[in-house]
């Protein structure tokens, strides 16, 4: 990584937006323009502006962006790439700081810690996520509706093909796979002023489900509105319970 700083005057680190383009794949420009979306919106810090080279030697501007911010606009443009960030990062921090006890393991216990420190810091990452997102009584669409771009109108039967959710007098319930694993169900005894007395039932999704859905999520795999932007954002305010 060509462009990784390390300011004398502050501890952090930083790399340039230009890096950021490389490891995602994308272009500077599209990358710049969500730096600062996501600043406007005060999701990451105002970064430092910079000169950098592209790759015709033109010296145009561009942005250093600390750890944290980094794995934001990650997460914003490429999520698939966010253990490759992890991997440039382990590898940068252990070139300038690197304890005595770590130099002194093989080559394959090196491997093997940095694998299993990019899947705690990917897991921590996801937990916040979901943390922010889940209430304990919201149903999936509920929770679907903070998830940027999902198309909550299908959320039902994008979980009844996973045998979540089955009909039942034109109603969703809760399918035996599902329960008490990602969903439960609340029951209320309707009681009209013209008719029978019956029973309504809904599905209200468990913290574990919350954590699949959002997996799914992450990974393309819930329908998405037609309009979607590509960015992986959530609001906790479109979700919450009334």
């Amino acid at each position: 990584m060509n462009n990784i700083i390390h300011n004398i005057q502050s501890p952090e680190l930083t790399m340039s937006s230009q890096d950021v383009a490389q490891l995602v794949k994308k272009r500077h420009d599209n990358v710049k323009r969500t730096i600062e979306l996501l600043a406007d919106r005060g999701v990451i810090q105002r970064p430092q502006i910079e000169e950098v080279k592209n790759y015709r030697g033109q010296r145009v501007s561009g942005f250093q962006i600390g750890k944290r911010d980094s794995f934001v606009i990650v997460a914003q443009l490429s999520p698939e790439f966010t253990a490759r960030l992890v991997d440039r990062w382990q590898e940068l921090e252990c070139r300038i700081n690197e304890p005595a006890w770590l130099s002194n393991l093989s080559p394959q216990a090196k491997v093997a810690l940095e694998d299993l420190n990019s899947q705690m810091i990917e897991l921590s990452h996801k937990v916040d996520q979901l943390e922010n997102l889940f209430t304990e009584g919201m149903t999936p669409t509920q929770f679907c509706k903070g998830l940027n771009g999902v198309n909550v109108m299908a959320i039902s039967q994008v979980l009844a093909d996973r045998k979540w959710l089955f009909r039942e007098g034109g109603h969703w319930r809760v399918g035996s796979y599902a329960r008490d694993q990602y969903l439960t169900e609340q029951q209320t005894q309707i009681t009209p002023r013209d008719a029978d007395p019956f029973v309504q039932f809904k599905p209200v999704l468990l913290q574990k489900g919350a954590a699949k859905l959002y997996a799914l999520y992450l990974k393309r795999e819930l329908i998405m509105k037609r309009g979607w932007d590509g960015t992986f954002t959530h609001n906790k305010l479109y979700g919450q319970v009334a």
